[in-house]
């Protein structure tokens, strides 16, 4: 291997040279060093805003949103639409195939009014994961709120491959069009 340097040469160190030994010749370049990027006015003022509130405001906000989306859900009723209803499934609309999350909306819906087989028929893994995401919610709100720590599951990458598999699975098995798998497709 033969580099040409700055000032000539083969680039290989002759016995000589100071740079024949590998600690030595690593350390005769700086490693380069990471530099932040300026912050600018908004940037500050938002991490401020954000430093300023209390620490419950992050669950309170995101049960805020949940309950609008749930008043959205409750007040359209989408029990009674389908593929080019608003809001739409644009997989399903144009290819006529349950994408991962069709009928997920109707799961939820069904879960709001205590029908629990209604809402796994729509999807059955939405209403497997709604317990755990509950009870990872509940659990960050007593955290956060209370400073109470309360058991929690421990949700790892694994875990998180294992569901996403089972989910794939579930989303090529449900568009199968013979019996048994004919029940799961919304």
């Amino acid at each position: 291997m033969t580099q040409t340097l700055a000032g000539g040469g083969s680039g290989a160190p002759d016995a000589g040279s100071p740079h024949h030994d590998h600690e030595h010749y690593a350390g005769a370049y700086p490693m380069p060093q990471y530099v932040a990027p300026p912050v600018g006015r908004f940037a500050r003022a938002v991490s401020g805003f954000v430093n300023w509130l209390p620490g419950w405001a992050g669950p309170v906000g995101v049960a805020a949103c949940f309950a609008g989306g749930a008043a959205l859900v409750l007040a359209t009723d989408p029990t009674d639409s389908n593929a080019s209803s608003m809001p739409t499934c644009v997989i399903k609309l144009t290819t006529g195939f349950d994408c991962p999350g069709c009928g997920g909306t109707r799961a939820f819906y069904y879960l709001m009014h205590a029908n629990l087989p209604a809402a796994a028929r729509h999807h059955a893994l939405a209403v497997f994961a709604a317990p755990f995401i509950v009870w990872i919610y509940v659990a960050w709100f007593a955290q956060a709120a209370f400073g109470r720590t309360l058991p929690a599951p421990r949700i790892t990458s694994k875990v998180v491959a294992i569901f996403l598999g089972i989910w794939m699975v579930f989303t090529v098995l449900r568009n199968l069009p013979w019996a048994p798998f004919t029940w799961l497709y919304v």
